[in-house]
């Protein structure tokens, strides 16, 4: 009688059980939601990415194999191929801030000829008037900021640290003012695997750059920064020691405000 008893308050409770579980679960696009976007839309900003496909953004080539949404983040599984291969937004942005949360999934590979950046954006010389040369690991991608590669606020494992603005900082054209100021005045970068926000700021031709909490350019000078553009997450597919390292990198949180007119769509 106690097993007959014991075997209907099972199938009673069972079914009550499982539908729980259920019940409680998130679809599986809410799940990608929570994940890839993971704070609450900061007061003033729209999020550029839903955190459950790549909507709003772009590819210029038809061939998509290194841009993913992958658990609620945007993932990029970078390969060598010719073309422009960034992901970009599909809208053009003028003066705005923008927050984005990033971090190195991984650095298999080597760089053996990065440099020591000083202040002023020049390289630490040794005694025969060279550059130093120092091993670091080999990842590097970034954020292009009004379309163009040269503005582009750098992320990778040099000792100056993320925020760097390559293109401007190694222009000969430009002034040593312009050197400096887009040069970070200290590394914020976290350990990789860690995430890590950037907080970018462009007005007019001014750039501000804060890395987890960190100020690392202070209203840089970008001469001849385009008015607009659209923004994009750079890719690099050199899956191989040498001077410029595969984008391993994933993003999220994604958000942007905006200081300007409306965007072109």
């Amino acid at each position: 009688m106690r097993i007959v008893l014991c075997l209907l308050l099972l199938a009673v409770f069972l079914p009550a059980v499982n539908s729980c579980r259920q019940a409680t679960r998130a679809p599986a696009s809410e799940q990608a939601t929570a994940a890839g976007q993971d704070n609450a839309v900061p007061e003033g900003f729209v999020p550029l990415f839903n955190g459950i496909d790549l909507t709003g953004w772009e590819v210029r080539q038809p061939d998509n194999r290194d841009w993913q949404v992958v658990d609620g983040v945007i993932d990029c599984n970078p390969h060598e191929a010719p073309g422009d291969r960034n992901l970009w937004t599909a809208g053009s942005y003028g003066d705005f801030e923008l927050l984005v949360d990033w971090r190195i999934k991984e650095s298999p590979y080597i760089n053996r000829g990065a440099k020591i950046i000083l202040p002023d954006g020049t390289y630490r010389k040794n005694e025969s008037g060279g550059d130093v040369l120092i091993e670091v690991p080999n990842t590097d991608s970034g954020i292009f900021l009004r379309g163009r590669h040269k503005s582009q606020v750098n992320i990778w494992c040099w000792p100056v640290g993320s925020g760097e603005v390559w293109g401007y900082r190694t222009d000969p054209a430009l002034s040593p003012e312009v050197h400096a100021g887009v040069t970070p005045k200290v590394r914020a970068d976290r350990p990789v695997g860690q995430w890590n926000t950037f907080h970018i700021i462009m007005k007019a031709d001014r750039l501000s750059v804060t890395l987890n909490d960190r100020l690392v350019l202070d209203n840089a000078p970008l001469p001849g920064v385009p008015a607009e553009g659209p923004i994009a997450l750079q890719h690099h597919g050199d899956r191989k020691d040498g001077e410029w390292g595969a984008s391993l990198l994933q993003f999220r949180n994604i958000f942007i405000k905006q200081l300007s007119p409306q965007p072109s769509q």
